[in-house]
């Protein structure tokens, strides 16, 4: 029975037994004894197999008995992998005879020092006995623990000299007082050296040759072993595989604790380790697709920056295909490694695949087109032809929206705010029976990101330069965003009714640029007028009807409508209205469309008269009504086969915007102050943060207040939008202010009544502008006078230190020779040894030889007395300087 059987049935009959080593009375034992028979639940004992030990121990207990194993040490050897076999019938009796030819041989005497001696006679005795042992030796493999009770008794025979004498064997280890072997210092471990002998010792034996008396030395295993003398040449047989039993002999140590000996099994365990790190991985094989597997059809998408794992799939092929094909062109990459756009136009190309680089992010914008169903199809050669798109672009100034007004016929550019546009505006004319849209950009710095929307959506750009001003950095930046759209330069030299215009100057600058005008033999069409005298605008309209016809300009009028959002706002009676321009297509009323984000059903459709219209053709800019939310200014608007299909793109854009933008400002909700406190923050020498919530009547305008303001950032003053939106200044702005401790900064919007009422509540800053310049100037002024000011020091004479002069209580007074510049009395000095500075302050008294003098100029001597500075020598340098306060922009 188990000892938990024992237990249990125990704790049925009432005993009080705790554990398996608990005692009991024998009248209890019996009890159970009994209960345990009359239930069945005893078991027959197994036959256990006699350990080859014990039966060795007993036969050699004929001669001399042997010392009893403790009960431990018989189980741990039972637990052995490495014991041997249970002996045979025919093994017990070699045994015996080899037992009993081991008690003929001579004995070996032990001193009380552990040495042993022996006779010439027993050296022959030996000697027979090893042709003895030697003409049996598959007795002795028979039996390996009969081979090492022979092999321990034998004792070979040393070196002879040429003299014919016998070489002493070398030193044995050293010992203790004690008699105990000290052990080696640290070093390799046993057994893992090759012996430099030609002898090759045991495993686990030392390298170095053994001593003569090893009686008292410990074995592996806590036995005495003998030690093989120098050229025996023969390997004895492992006694870590086989160990021996105990015999019982004089001078042989105990297995047992305390003995020293070291354990098998934990050597076993790091041998068996070390095995199992050499075998080799398991790992998958790469796969290789065949050289004639199929490439995917059609134009396959695929992000910049993607890795091997990303792109194969989309190929048809595995990532080692990848791998192996670029490491073949000597680019060394990995699975995981991002790729130039190089190495994955090389592979496709390799594989003979058609691929379209994409921006990050870019791929779910093809498959949501895919979702709409919209085709890239070519505009067929006999589709009817559309009204040019002209875009007017230049420097802010130059008057590009009074050159509209010319062409209208209005006066759009009196009613502006600071007599500057601040959007972007669209407008259609009728010229001689021809169509033109005109499209006015900004001007300021502040909207380039307008100007570069507005060169994408047209088809010419007519570049307005002033001929008084020339080209300016806003003319450049034009000319940059227009060849990058790749569209054909009409440049109108504006204000040639100045008295201060210079239009051949103005030629010069363009031709620097690349603009060669066509009466100075280049390409570049120019046209000189004055849109305020009304003079050349005919000649200019001309000049664009004869490029636009050029240019071959066509639409699919019958197509689903698709276009561009030029501008957006929110209405507070019409709602989210966006100012589209339709490129192909014609867009009606009712129709569901989706721009960006946002989508919805069409409502209404107004033209640049302020007219309403059932429909909207091909290059016809119109304002939309109907969108669920204000649409991002640049964003394309796309007629959607259903609601439900507009509602789900609108939606998958949304979330992915959402994700993109996580965290971007997420720092000013856990810290930031108002442009009103930030001051304190700045003089603690603390990075200060300052949240901000922008609102604008326009998409447009928010983006250029809020670039500009990214460009006031300093080291000491971060920006953190808050919030940036489209339309007033509502009660939960003023909230969210006051949560995070923002400054509201309006755009041509003002706060409603009652917001107003709260923010005094809450004592929150509302800031409201109406032209960009005021806004962007206000709040860098605001920004530049929190910072704490900033010197620089400018050295303003140089003086010579000659004699020193001590004056009663006074000091020392330095006399000096003023080497350079001016010394003036009150200013700064550093005092210089050698070139290093000891001391720095300022000019007490300056005199020339007995009068007061306020400064002394170059070339002359002076004595100079220094506020609280008495080590003075000759030949130290006295310096002056200014600090002057660095001006910030």
């Amino acid at each position: 029975m188990t000892n938990a059987e024992v237990i249990e049935l125990c704790g049925s009959l009432g005993v009080d037994v705790k554990s398996h080593s608990s005692g009991m009375v024998e009248a209890q034992a019996d009890r159970v004894r009994r209960k345990a028979e009359s239930g069945g639940l005893t078991r027959e004992p197994k036959d256990q197999k006699p350990a080859p030990k014990k039966k060795k121990a007993g036969a050699v207990s004929s001669k001399k008995a042997a010392p009893k194993s403790s009960t431990k040490d018989t189980e741990k050897k039972k637990d052995k992998p490495d014991d041997p076999p249970t002996p045979s019938k025919k093994d017990k009796l070699e045994e015996e005879n080899e037992v009993q030819k081991k008690e003929k041989s001579p004995k070996r005497v032990v001193s009380s020092s552990g040495s042993s001696s022996t006779t010439k006679t027993d050296e022959k005795d030996i000697e027979e006995s090893d042709q003895i042992d030697s003409s049996e030796p598959s007795k002795k493999s028979d039996d390996k623990e009969a081979g090492k009770k022979a092999t321990k008794q034998k004792i070979q025979k040393g070196p002879v000299s040429p003299s014919g004498k016998r070489i002493p064997p070398p030193p044995g280890s050293p010992k203790s007082p004690s008699g105990k072997p000290i052990p080696p210092p640290p070093g390799a471990p046993k057994g893992k050296q090759k012996p430099k002998s030609d002898a090759s010792p045991a495993p686990g034996r030392r390298l170095t040759p053994p001593p003569m008396s090893d009686t008292k030395r410990p074995s592996t295993r806590g036995e005495q072993r003998k030690s093989s003398t120098p050229g025996e040449g023969k390997r004895q047989e492992d006694p870590r595989s086989s160990p021996p039993p105990s015999t019982g002999k004089p001078g042989e140590q105990k297995r047992g604790p305390g003995s020293g000996a070291r354990r098998r099994p934990k050597k076993k365990s790091r041998k068996r380790r070390t095995t199992e790190e050499l075998q080799p991985m398991d790992a998958p094989a790469p796969t290789l697709t065949p050289e004639d597997a199929e490439v995917p059809e059609g134009l396959i998408h695929i992000e910049r920056q993607s890795t091997a794992q990303e792109i194969a799939p989309k190929l048809n092929r595995t990532a080692a295909d990848v791998i192996r094909f670029l490491m073949e062109q000597g680019e060394m990459v990995t699975a995981t490694q991002t790729l130039s756009d190089d190495m994955i136009e090389l592979f496709a190309a390799e594989i003979g695949a058609d691929v379209s680089l994409i921006d990050e992010g870019e791929e779910q914008e093809v498959e949501l087109l895919a979702l709409l169903e919209i085709d890239e199809e070519e505009i067929a050669e006999d589709a009817p032809a559309r009204p040019p798109i002209i875009t007017v672009m230049g420097h802010v100034d130059h008057g590009k929206t009074k050159l509209l007004d010319q062409i209208r016929n209005a006066k759009v550019a009196e009613g502006e705010a600071g007599g500057i546009t601040q959007h972007i505006g669209a407008y259609q004319i009728d010229k001689d029976g021809k169509t033109l849209t005109f499209i006015d950009t900004p001007g300021h710095e502040a909207f380039t990101t307008m100007r570069a929307r507005g060169a994408e959506s047209t088809d010419l750009v007519v570049l307005v330069v002033a001929a008084d001003d020339g080209v300016m950095p806003q003319t450049l930046e034009a000319i940059n965003h227009a060849r990058a759209a790749e569209v054909p330069i009409v440049v109108a030299i504006n204000k040639i009714d100045r008295e201060n215009a210079d239009s051949q100057k103005v030629m010069g600058q363009l031709a620097e640029n690349d603009l060669v005008p066509e009466s100075w033999g280049g390409e570049t069409v120019t046209v000189e007028i004055s849109a305020l005298e009304n003079l050349g605008v005919e000649e200019l309209l001309e000049n664009l009807a004869v490029v636009a016809e050029v240019e071959d300009l066509k639409a699919e009028p019958d197509a689903r409508a698709r276009g561009v959002v030029l501008e957006s706002n929110l209405d507070a009676g019409k709602g989210p209205v966006a100012t589209v321009l339709v490129q192909n297509g014609t867009l009606k009323v009712g129709e569901p469309v989706v721009a960006g984000a946002s989508w919805g059903r069409v409502r209404a459709l107004i033209n640049d008269m302020g007219e309403q219209v059932k429909e909207a053709g091909p290059s016809t800019p119109v304002q939309l009504l109907g969108l669920n939310e204000v649409a991002d200014a640049g964003d394309e608007i796309i007629v959607a086969p259903n609601e439900r299909l507009a509602n789900r793109v609108a939606e998958r854009r949304s979330h992915h915007r959402r994700q993109t933008g996580l965290g971007r400002d997420a720092h000013a909700l856990s810290g930031g102050a108002r442009l009103e406190d930030i001051f304190e923050q700045i003089q603690k020498g603390e990075a200060a943060n300052l949240n901000l919530i922008v609102k604008a009547d326009m998409h447009g305008s928010l983006e250029a207040v809020s670039e500009s303001l990214r460009k006031l950032e300093r080291e000491e003053v971060k920006l953190s939008f808050v919030h940036r939106g489209v339309g007033r200044i509502s009660e939960n702005d003023i909230q969210l202010a006051a949560t995070t401790n923002a400054t509201i900064i309006g755009f041509n919007v003002r706060p409603e009544r009652k917001a107003r009422d709260l923010a005094s509540e809450e004592q929150v800053e509302i800031r409201s502008y109406e032209v960009i310049y005021e806004l962007i100037g206000d709040i860098e002024a605001a920004m530049l006078g929190l910072l704490a000011p900033e010197y620089e020091e400018v050295v303003t004479g140089d003086a010579e230190v000659r004699e020193i002069f001590s004056v009663p209580k006074i000091g020392k007074i330095a006399g000096c020779y003023a080497t350079n510049g001016t010394i003036t009395r009150g200013s700064k000095v550093r005092f210089l040894r050698e070139g290093t500075i000891i001391w720095k302050g300022e000019i007490s008294s300056l005199r020339r030889f007995k009068d007061d003098v306020r400064e002394v100029q170059e070339g002359f001597e002076c004595g100079i007395g220094l506020s609280d500075f008495q080590d003075l020598k000759a030949g130290d340098v006295i310096e002056t300087y200014d600090e002057i306060e660095i001006v910030k922009t």
